[in-house]
């Protein structure tokens, strides 16, 4: 259930590319599950300068609403816009159709620095 091809933090988001150019970003399959029917989904425009670990947008659901963390520091070139009318498809496909934004990162090494798969699998229980 974890894909293999990308890096992951502790706060539960998932990261595509190697950093040398904008890398993807969404939240994973665990968070969805965990979260519940999302309803809602605020992102950071394109152009926004954010901080690793700093939040950067929320996700709502009919449970509660929770925090997004940007994963690496850069800046943002692209957001999901199709969340805005259709925020439920992180909940059907969180690593596909549901990615949040994408992320220029200031410093291409800072994806090797995040959980690889196997990592994530641990904190997550096994």
């Amino acid at each position: 259930m974890i894909p293999e091809d990308l890096r992951y933090t502790a706060e539960h988001e998932w990261v595509a590319g190697d950093g040398s150019g904008p890398v993807r970003v969404g939240i994973t399959h665990y968070a969805q599950d965990a979260l519940g029917d999302i309803v809602y989904v605020q992102l950071p425009d394109e152009g926004a300068v954010v901080a690793a670990g700093d939040p950067l947008g929320e996700i709502e659901s009919t449970k509660s609403v929770s925090e997004i963390y940007a994963p690496v520091s850069g800046t943002v070139t692209a957001r999901n816009e199709a969340l805005g009318d259709t925020p439920e498809v992180i909940n059907t496909d969180p690593y596909g159709a549901g990615w949040l934004l994408e992320i220029r990162p200031d410093d291409p090494g800072a994806v090797a620095g995040l959980l690889a798969p196997a990592a994530y699998q641990d904190l997550i229980g096994g």
